[in-house]
């Protein structure tokens, strides 16, 4: 069986519900969803999704407790709740165990807009199918200063294979057991100088896919230039026609709303009026199914750029009880 997996907790609830309801328009209602729990912050999602039947949160605690264990072993630091907001981020690795035999993975603040049926069929042929333009910046996922970094992988896979976790097909079972082992032993005897330091699990997925010699297709790389599209939500040349993007007229296969923290959203669903990138889309899907509840503005907007005031977002998150979580 194939599905679409994502991770959240009920701290990016507003921006899970989008998604979700994308996937019902696009995808369509019965497509199997396995959400993967960032922490056990998770009872507004399992109240939502207990009328979707086709969306489950996923419970082999086996299989969570082994990635755990597999994430504090490679990479310590990248858990340490106080010092990193994504520090549950490594549990989309999940989804190497299952449930699914392919899965697309999406970041809970991304919006499906087009069939994944070709990333699916991709996969008939590679390891790891994406589709973004990651491959720019190596800075991001790599420590380019590192000497061992080029010892460890040819500058030509530098600059072609790294990708962003954001978004990416992949298939159960790449990493079993032993090859997990090996992955840890090669961090631990020195390889892990050539992670960069932040982005959550970023780099170290990018490390275990390449190390591993796993078989990659970019689209973003594939495609030719006039079919190519891109899917932040920091392009601001996008057009907007029926609640779905193009990019120079080809449909975005995905939006990836990077750099809008979760609580931007969730002052914005509570009614503070603050712009952000795409916006009335966010809206559109988010309140797809209960259109009654999409927010009034009545004071004029602020920018998520303007670093909203303690107290506005306070307030807003106040109101949904959301103050500590995250």
């Amino acid at each position: 069986m194939n599905g679409i997996c994502t991770l959240g907790n009920d701290y990016v609830f507003d921006q899970l519900v989008a998604l979700l309801n994308s996937i019902d328009v696009i995808l369509g209602a019965e497509t199997p969803v396995c959400i993967y729990p960032f922490d056990d912050q998770t009872q507004r999602i399992a109240d939502e999704i207990a009328k979707r039947p086709n969306v489950f949160l996923y419970d082999n605690q086996e299989s969570i407790n082994l990635w755990d264990q597999f994430m504090l072993t490679a990479a310590p630091e990248r858990l340490n709740r106080s010092k990193s907001r994504l520090y549950g981020a490594h549990r989309r690795f999940c989804a190497f165990d299952g449930p699914f035999d392919k899965f697309i993975y999406l970041d809970a603040d991304t919006l499906v807009m087009d069939s994944l049926a070709t990333v699916f069929e991709k996969l008939d042929s590679y390891d790891f199918v994406v589709y973004d333009f990651q491959f720019k910046d190596v800075s991001k996922i790599y420590n380019v200063n590192s000497p061992k970094l080029l010892e460890i992988f040819e500058q030509k896979r530098l600059d072609s294979e790294i990708f962003c976790s954001g978004f990416y097909g992949a298939k159960r079972g790449i990493f079993n057991s032993e090859q997990r082992d090996w992955l840890i032993s090669n961090l631990q005897n020195g390889e892990a100088e050539i992670l960069y330091s932040g982005a959550g699990e970023q780099p170290l997925i990018n490390y275990m896919v390449m190390r591993s010699n796993l078989s990659i297709y970019n689209f973003a790389r594939q495609l030719p230039d006039n079919e190519k599209t891109g899917c932040s939500a920091t392009s601001k040349h996008f057009e907007e026609r029926e609640h779905l993007l193009y990019d120079k007229g080809n449909r975005l296969t995905y939006l990836h709303y990077i750099g809008i923290p979760p609580n931007i959203n969730q002052a914005v669903c509570a009614g503070e009026n603050i712009e952000f990138p795409y916006r009335d889309l966010f809206l559109y899907y988010r309140y797809l199914h209960e259109p009654e509840k999409r927010p009034v503005f009545k004071n004029p907007p602020k920018s998520y750029n303007d670093a909203p005031t303690p107290n506005l977002l306070t307030r807003a998150l106040q109101k949904l009880k959301l103050i500590n979580q995250g």
